[in-house]
């Protein structure tokens, strides 16, 4: 039977204080069709390597998923240009994010909620899952991720076929499931599920 968790902080306490080294100057980055690609830069690259953002490029430049871009927007350390080299600001970046993705703005908000605990996070489509969460002071490619996470909205309903599916992925990719809840003021509250054996 799965197992609920009450408070979301017993799943992925907050962390005290975040101490990320944040570049002196925002990062320019460019909206290409349904990615972004920063300026190679030291401040670029440093986004990659202290936090994870993106993938690295080989030639220095990093790529970011449509929700890493639109969160470091918010923490205004991407200033993300279109073709016509107009900055596009979070509002505007968001309204094509959700033309391009569905179901964006509620993974948007779980993808926040974990950054902002101090995890890092990245996206487990090759899994099955929409993300992957690393355990605190574990990189991508240090060790694997200890869980998966599934965002969904609190009004939202799943039948037992989709709640077995995901609870298969977690199984099969030995990693933990979470239910990344939101609710209308986007408030996550998450939900570990677990086989147990009576």
């Amino acid at each position: 039977m799965p197992k609920k968790k009450e408070k979301s902080e017993e799943v992925l306490p907050k962390k005290e204080e975040i101490k990320e080294q944040i570049p002196k100057e925002p990062v320019k980055a460019y909206f290409s069709k349904e990615r972004v690609l920063t300026e190679s830069s030291d401040n670029a690259r440093e986004l990659y390597n202290q936090s994870r953002y993106g993938t690295l490029l080989e030639d220095g430049r990093v790529q970011l998923s449509l929700i890493e871009a639109l969160y470091l927007i918010e923490k205004k350390r991407l200033i993300v240009h279109d073709s016509r080299d107009k900055v596009i600001d979070f509002d505007s970046f968001l309204k094509k994010a959700k033309k391009i993705e569905s179901n964006f703005w509620i993974r948007y908000a779980v993808y926040k909620d974990i950054r902002n605990r101090g995890y890092i996070i990245k996206t487990a489509l090759k899994f099955g899952a929409d993300f992957r969460i690393y355990d605190r002071g574990i990189k991508p490619g240090e060790d694997h991720a200890k869980w998966v996470v599934f965002p969904v909205h609190e009004g939202s309903s799943l039948t037992w076929h989709e709640f077995s599916a995901k609870n298969r992925v977690a199984h099969s990719t030995k990693k933990r499931l979470l239910i990344g809840c939101v609710d209308d003021e986007r408030d996550v509250t998450y939900w570990e599920i677990r086989w147990l054996r009576p």
